[in-house]
């Protein structure tokens, strides 16, 4: 029997203090503890945390039509240079994406005390609360978030006693698509790395049959004072891709070297794609693994979806055979990896490199 990636989180407790989130709505100005300054970043080897515009104009990450005779070079060139495209024609349905957000909004909006019912357990995965990695950082993010790994019922009977249903089938629906399209999205990176179809099928076996996946719901409320804020502390992330639905608001940026902060402005039906740390390893750093942020916003209440999609805590990594160069990191177990980015952040890339 395989073990879940959220059973790989259970060995780090982390203080309630940590995990609850501010309550928003009695807030009229940004509390100290929410103010943020450059010595607030963790990650300065990837620059400061709080400039806020890029020192150049930058290009965006592309967007790909994934039904294009080309998809599989323009993902191959946008994950060598960006680790970051958003993607049309992807096969989720509108109306489903749509439907989801509402549901998400639906939640964030109910008052504190309710959400607080629902509230992750010290060393749970699942549930309300704020990011998992606050504790890395001296300061708050303005953010509050919503971790679903499986079934979402547990913690949905608590929110809503009686009317779960609902948001229950919403959720189990949108995770299928995503499985679906996250499996569909690294066949192509597959085959953008050169992986030969014999090797691709093996691999595709065990990405698709025995996947581990989480979804993250994320609110970023209207912030007094942004400036001096941040909805989400600059990082990477660790599994293998996410896929993100973010509504209409601006906020997603990323780090691109020698130019600064890039943000990713949110296209209408598509969706944004990025690498996380398991897919660098997989693919010998031929894949960049996207540094990003998210910035709030003085006026919009901005609500995302994530899917992380990944393999089971007990599947064993390596960078793939027959990739050019010499293995740029140990093999190491999914498990291994998650206990080293619970404890180092976002040095645990140096723990496994050879």
């Amino acid at each position: 029997m395989t073990t879940s990636i959220s059973n790989a989180y259970q060995a780090t407790n982390i203080h309630l203090n940590n995990i609850i989130p501010l309550d928003f709505v009695s807030v009229l100005q940004l509390p100290e503890s929410h103010v943020w300054t450059d010595d607030d970043d963790s990650g300065k080897d990837r620059r400061t945390c709080l400039v806020r515009q890029p020192r150049a104009v930058a290009a965006s990450p592309p967007v790909i039509d994934l039904q294009a005779p080309d998809a599989v070079g323009l993902v191959g060139d946008a994950c060598r240079t960006w680790g970051v495209f958003q993607v049309t024609n992807h096969g989720v349905p509108h109306d489903l994406l749509e439907g989801v957000e509402d549901h998400v909004r639906r939640l964030f909006e109910l008052p504190n005390d309710q959400k607080l019912k629902a509230l992750r357990a010290p060393n749970g995965v699942t549930g309300y609360g704020v990011p998992r990695f606050s504790p890395f950082f001296p300061k708050l993010m303005w953010h509050e978030g919503f971790t679903i790994a499986g079934s979402p019922m547990e913690h949905a009977k608590l929110l809503w006693p009686h009317h779960y249903e609902e948001f229950c089938d919403a959720i189990d629906e949108y995770q299928k698509k995503m499985k679906s399209l996250a499996y569909n999205i690294l066949l192509v990176m597959l085959k953008a790395l050169g992986v030969d179809e014999e090797d691709r099928e093996k691999l595709s076996s065990s990405f698709f049959n025995q996947s581990d996946s989480a979804l993250q719901l994320n609110s970023y409320p209207s912030c007094p004072d942004p400036s001096q804020a941040m909805g989400l502390a600059p990082h990477t992330d660790t599994l293998l891709v996410t896929i993100l639905h973010h509504n209409n608001t601006d906020g997603l940026q990323i780090m691109q070297e020698g130019v600064g902060w890039v943000p990713v402005r949110p296209i209408p039906g598509a969706l944004v794609v990025n690498i996380g740390d398991l897919m660098h390893i997989l693919s010998n750093a031929t894949f960049y693994n996207m540094y990003h942020r998210v910035v709030p916003n003085e006026t919009s209440h901005r609500f995302t979806m994530a899917y992380f999609y990944g393999l089971p805590a007990d599947s064993v990594l390596a960078p793939l055979p027959k990739l050019p160069g010499p293995p740029r990191f140990r093999t190491v177990t999914v498990k291994e990896y998650i206990g080293l980015k619970n404890k180092h952040n976002q040095k645990a890339l140096s723990f496994i490199q050879i």
